[in-house]
């Protein structure tokens, strides 16, 4: 069976210990796994096109690099490992890529421990908008307890 894992960044946060456990749960179930980065960027209002061009270029050069540096460890272990970036409103960036790819197995949040805030309506966090509408588990890293 082809199996996929997500393995999802907000930005340039991308928690060490997310690739980590992504590479072992990889070998563990037999699966390719994607890196997704997204970055918020509103495209409302009448602002020039060009500034946002040169940003979005910035944006992609840097993500770019974070990106290749992530993945070689993956490489390295004969993992396949894809990767993306986005650039928009985070949620329907999400719901956008999943829509155009087969389903994913797992998806990891990859920017920290925990879920960022659970808090309600539109102040929620664009991950916890997202969740209902996911066709499987979102998983975060646990912290390692200290002895």
């Amino acid at each position: 069976m082809f199996r996929q894992i997500l393995l999802v960044f907000e930005n340039e946060k991308i928690l060490s210990e997310a690739l980590v456990y992504a590479r072992r749960f990889a070998k563990r179930i037999d699966s390719t796994v994607t890196l997704l980065i997204i970055v918020p960027m509103s495209f409302a209002g009448r602002t020039a096109i060009t500034p946002k061009r040169n940003t979005i270029r910035n944006i992609e050069l840097r993500m770019g690099k974070r990106l290749s540096e992530s993945l070689q460890p993956f490489i390295q272990e004969g993992i396949e490992v894809n990767s993306a970036l986005r650039i928009g409103n985070p949620a329907q960036e999400m719901l956008k890529f999943l829509a155009d790819r087969p389903p994913f197995q797992s998806i990891i949040w990859g920017s920290g421990h925990d879920l960022p805030d659970k808090g309600r309506g539109s102040r929620r966090h664009w991950i916890s908008q997202v969740m209902g509408s996911l066709e499987c588990p979102l998983l975060t890293v646990s912290r390692k307890e200290t002895e």
